[in-house]
């Protein structure tokens, strides 16, 4: 039993950690119907700018997840702005080639500079841990990465719902002409959420760098990941992505107890299936996402 709680409180934990990497490719998905397959690369830079900011400076990856953020946002706007946005129109299937040599690039970049090497931030307090329950510890690293998971969900809703720029960001992912004709400047929508997700694709990038190693053969992972908890918890919908996050988080936990390694990933999948047979939507709905109107 004592087992068992223990892999669900690590499910929970990694699920969060899984939700903080999701939320924003759920997020393009929903406004911009593009599936970004470039988001575990961002994944990757974030991890390896809070790398870099650590070796040079000193600085705490947590810390550094501002600085990260800023930087990957002010990259996710760029590249939208000059590269993704000549094709946003087009049939998925070229945002998809689009964004794929993108990942390439990235990638093998960062191989160049990095090598292939797995590498990690090390604090002096990730791999610490604190007694629970039932001789149930809690990893202080994957709590302090789930607390940030659930806090810039939080504030991502609240932006969406209650800020001008959310409410242009989800009126142009309704109906992207009927925004036009309201004023909204879907071009700069496009790119701000684009940023944003690239900025929340940083902040995950430095909390895995804090619990655990990444190298560049990482980034498919990533992305895989992030298409998983998306689909699960509903296209476009923040609490989706975490539910989805979650739900991952403690399959792979569960599953780590009772299946080798190698199957954890099949039933993984078998639980998306499942959910796609029961609720096509999600766990939580596409929220506006069903409403889309193309044009």
């Amino acid at each position: 039993m004592s087992q068992l709680l223990q892999a669900t409180v690590y499910g929970l934990l990694q699920g969060g950690l899984l939700a903080l990497i999701a939320v924003g490719f759920s997020l393009v998905w929903g406004v911009m119907n593009v599936i970004n397959l470039a988001h575990g690369s961002f994944v990757l830079i974030g991890a390896y700018l809070a790398f870099e900011l650590h070796r040079r400076l000193g600085l705490d990856p947590f810390a550094a997840m501002v600085p990260v953020a800023v930087a990957l946002f002010a990259a996710g706007y760029v590249v939208q702005r000059g590269l993704i946005n000549l094709v946003v129109k087009a049939p998925i299937f070229i945002t998809l080639l689009l964004t794929f040599g993108l990942d390439l690039l990235l990638v093998n970049g960062l191989i160049l500079v990095y090598s292939g090497d797995y590498r990690s931030v090390p604090t002096g307090y990730a791999g610490d841990s604190l007694p629970l329950f039932a001789g149930v510890r809690v990893p202080v690293g994957r709590l302090l990465a789930a607390i940030v998971a659930l806090a810039l969900t939080l504030a991502l809703v609240a932006v969406m719902r209650h800020t001008r720029t959310g409410l242009a960001i989800l009126a142009t992912g309704m109906d992207r002409g009927a925004a036009r004709l309201m004023g909204i400047r879907a071009r700069h929508v496009y790119a701000l959420t684009f940023g944003i997700a690239a900025a929340l694709a940083g902040v995950a990038g430095s909390a895995v760098a804090t619990v655990g190693t990444f190298s560049p053969a990482d980034a498919g992972r990533f992305t895989l990941f992030s298409f998983v908890a998306a689909v699960l918890g509903g296209l476009g919908n923040m609490y989706g992505a975490l539910l989805g996050g979650l739900v991952l988080g403690l399959v792979e936990g569960w599953g780590g107890q009772l299946l080798p390694g190698t199957l954890v990933n099949a039933v993984a999948f078998a639980v998306l299936v499942v959910v796609l047979a029961v609720r096509p939507q999600g766990i939580a709905g596409r929220a506006f996402y069903s409403a889309r109107v193309e044009v």
